[in-house]
């Protein structure tokens, strides 16, 4: 029973968080517990279970004899994961996007020079590892195999910082890198020169060159913002 209680308020959850973060219930909309019970064909209690994970979003607020209401946009936590993704999936794409990139253009450039300066003899293996991985599906259209090592290798650069609030920002780059790629938001295959810059930031991080790391990752970042003036302007 368990079971099937996470999988209905999931099934809620799934459908309310990509329609508040595309704005089909505006800021100030009032969601009725018995008229979402009644929708989703399912107990009050499911409901309430998923409106607890909205509020823990803050995309919702709850208070007695109001509701359910839908807080301001401003007040969303748009770090969270999932946010990112429904956000993702809806008309906004192109500027949740946008807005991933720059920051991961204010960030991952500090995090790689520092990544230079802290990271460990594991985590620059780490890192070779998954540029040679990359490398290695670039090519013949083998984006999601690719994904994994362009996730993992941002992941170590992020956590070999040594800045644990720069580490905390894992999940998020990890949500636009796959928003990216499952919203055909990419060429093909990646850019080759993306793939070279990565092979060389992870070489710039092994040999402690935390000029040319931060560099590098800055034409990293760079370049993916030039893909989205062209395939979501």
């Amino acid at each position: 029973m368990e079971n099937e209680g996470k999988g209905l308020h999931g099934r809620v959850l799934e459908a309310l968080g990509p329609e508040i973060t595309a704005g089909d219930h505006p800021p100030g909309t009032v969601l009725r517990t018995d008229e979402l019970a009644q929708r989703f064909d399912v107990s009050r209690t499911v409901i309430r279970e998923a409106i607890r994970v909205l509020e823990s979003m803050q995309l919702v607020a709850s208070r007695r004899r109001v509701g359910v209401t839908v807080r301001p946009t401003e007040e969303w936590n748009v770090y969270d994961p999932r946010v990112i993704g429904w956000r993702l999936t809806g008309r906004d794409r192109p500027r949740q996007l946008r807005s991933l990139t720059v920051l991961r253009s204010a960030v991952e450039p500090v995090a790689a020079g520092l990544a230079a300066q802290h990271a460990t003899p594991a985590q620059c293996a780490e890192l070779t590892e998954h540029a040679m991985g990359m490398v290695a599906t670039s090519r013949g259209q083998q984006l999601d195999a690719y994904l994994v090592h362009d996730v993992a290798f941002h992941r170590v650069i992020l956590a070999a910082s040594g800045n644990e609030m720069f580490a905390r920002l894992a999940d998020v780059v990890a949500a636009v890198l796959t928003g990216r790629t499952h919203h055909h938001v990419m060429f093909t295959d990646p850019d080759p020169a993306a793939v070279t810059l990565h092979v060389q930031v992870a070489e710039a991080v092994r040999t402690g060159d935390a000029d040319a790391a931060e560099r590098l990752t800055r034409e990293i970042t760079t370049g993916a913002m030039a893909e989205l003036d062209v395939l979501a302007p």
